[in-house]
């Protein structure tokens, strides 16, 4: 990954590598990004998302699969019928098949 990105630059191209019927955890991305420490960071980041057509935030869980209450773009209701709509399945009503549905950490990379 580039040395001249920002972080939020480098979180964010991160997470637009998530493909979709996939999601991936702020701790992931974090690692991927560069420091696996910046998992509260990925959130900040992705609560100011400029683009959220093009940087898939929805996609983003916590560790546990859990959906983020405080979904910017709508509220969790809308995080979770978007990924519903990409095929992403829930073990209730706030969290992903972590163990299905969750993305390799490799992949990201």
């Amino acid at each position: 990954m580039s040395e001249n990105l920002t972080v939020f630059q480098r979180i964010y191209e991160v997470v637009k590598k998530i493909p979709k019927g996939k999601v991936a955890t702020y701790g992931q991305v974090a690692l991927v990004a560069g420091n696996p420490r910046w998992a509260r960071v990925v959130g900040y980041a992705l609560h100011v998302n400029p683009d959220p057509e093009t940087i898939p935030c929805y996609r983003v869980v916590d560790r546990g699969g859990r959906v983020s209450p405080a979904f910017v773009f709508g509220g969790q209701n809308v995080q979770i019928e978007m990924l519903k709509a990409d095929g992403v399945k829930f073990i209730d009503e706030t969290h992903v098949d972590i163990k299905n549905f969750c993305i390799k950490t490799d992949e990201l990379m």
